[in-house]
């Protein structure tokens, strides 16, 4: 498990324990009402697994980013943990943390499978969850919770800008390949539910556990179907082997092979000669605007790699966390969702963002489409900018949503 942590600076400390004050207990607006005297934020991801480049360490990195940009004047600490894909283990991390060592909210929780397993517990503990890798749309759904907040992308928002690109360059007759897990399922139906929305057929599904090896009979099954369009509703380490195998069995010629829930470091993988001209909904794009390079070189710096859509959102909650943390001058949860409801996200990751009330951070999405290999200029620069599609319209409106709260 890594540990860091971020203090308040000599000078201070010397001030406040001259005036006979706690330091910990001191912020920047006045005084601070932390449990533990710090504000301790939890990264629990999968380190060391399939979707440890989209995710892992690099999730740690920017977790650690945002307590330095936004940590002045608390004393935060950043742990992090490996689930190990395990929901039972994701359990066993949470509640220590919870019980034992004094975490306040937990970030990344990579793998829906996960994020479900921890969320009731998080709520009857009183901790906040801020979602980056926990992509299921239940999460703002039937499954919302008032102290979770699903922050980077959930599968509606994929499958609505995804179905109608693809469908309307000629996509029609869609085959998915579903992996065996909530966020999986989810992928698959609410992009199912957007492909008849836009006048495409799904003729087919084929369900295999997580980290498969071997996609031969299932690409012949869905080539059998007359499919125009492969669907992958997969996350990295499966995204990239399906890519690949799809590719090495000429499918790639014959129908658009899309993946629904692919992130920079998988094209990066499988190369532009095999992914070229495919699309990807994204919240983010290192290469979108000056400000996302700016962070973004930052990031390379410290963790070797280009930020994913999910090491982005990491940043921005965890520091759209600490804003609300100082601004109320406590880690009281309750007390600190509501600040981070009333106030806007305004960073590099969202322009106008804000918490809806069914627990989704609404900001703009983007359609890209992977670039040809020779109009790269460098290893990272992968994507063109199709369209910029506003954050309400592609997200599930309020009022067909199934969370309680959206009715309160």
């Amino acid at each position: 498990m890594r540990h860091s942590s971020f203090h308040l600076p000599a000078a201070i400390c010397v001030a406040l324990a001259i005036s006979g004050l706690p330091v910990a207990a001191q912020s920047a607006g006045g005084t601070a009402r932390l449990s533990g005297g710090k504000v301790k934020v939890g990264v629990l991801t999968d380190i060391a697994g399939p979707t440890a480049m989209a995710n892992g360490k690099g999730s740690v990195i920017a977790a650690e980013m945002a307590a330095e940009d936004f940590g002045a004047g608390l004393n935060v600490e950043v742990i992090s943990a490996d689930h190990g894909g395990k929901p039972d283990i994701g359990s066993q991390i949470a509640a220590r943390w919870f019980d034992v060592e004094g975490v306040d909210a937990i970030a990344d929780m990579q793998g829906s499978p996960i994020g479900f397993a921890v969320q009731n517990m998080a709520a009857q503990k009183s901790r906040i969850m801020l979602l980056s890798g926990s992509t299921s749309s239940d999460f703002n759904g039937k499954a919302c919770s008032p102290l979770t907040v699903q922050w980077t992308v959930d599968t509606y928002n994929l499958a609505k800008g995804a179905a109608k690109a693809v469908t309307e360059a000629g996509g029609t007759k869609w085959y998915f390949l579903t992996v065996d897990q909530a966020y999986g399922h989810a992928l698959s139906r609410d992009t199912s539910e957007q492909v008849n929305l836009n006048g495409g057929q799904v003729v087919g599904n084929s369900v295999f556990p997580p980290n498969t090896s071997d996609f031969a009979s299932f690409l012949l099954t869905a080539s059998n179907a007359g499919a125009n369009v492969i669907a992958i509703a997969a996350s990295s380490g499966d995204t990239v082997t399906a890519l690949k195998q799809a590719d090495e069995f000429g499918l790639s010629a014959k129908a658009k092979v899309v993946a629904l829930q692919s992130v920079l470091t998988d094209i990066y993988a499988v190369g532009l000669k095999i992914a070229h001209d495919a699309y990807e909904v994204s919240p983010f794009y290192w290469d979108r605007t000056p400000e996302t390079r700016a962070w973004a070189e930052r990031f390379h710096a410290k963790a070797r790699i280009m930020p994913t859509s999910f090491h982005a959102g990491v940043y921005s909650s965890v520091a759209h966390y600490l804003k609300a943390v100082k601004a109320t001058s406590t880690d009281e949860a309750p007390t600190v969702m509501k600040q981070m409801e009333k106030e806007r996200v305004h960073d590099f990751f969202a322009n106008d963002g804000y918490i809806r009330a069914d627990r989704k951070m609404i900001h703009d999405m983007y359609l890209l489409q992977v670039k040809k290999p020779g109009e790269n200029k460098g290893d990272w620069d992968l994507y063109k900018l199709v369209q910029t599609l506003p954050g309400e319209s592609v997200n599930r409106p309020l009022s067909e949503s199934q969370c309680p709260l959206a009715k309160q």
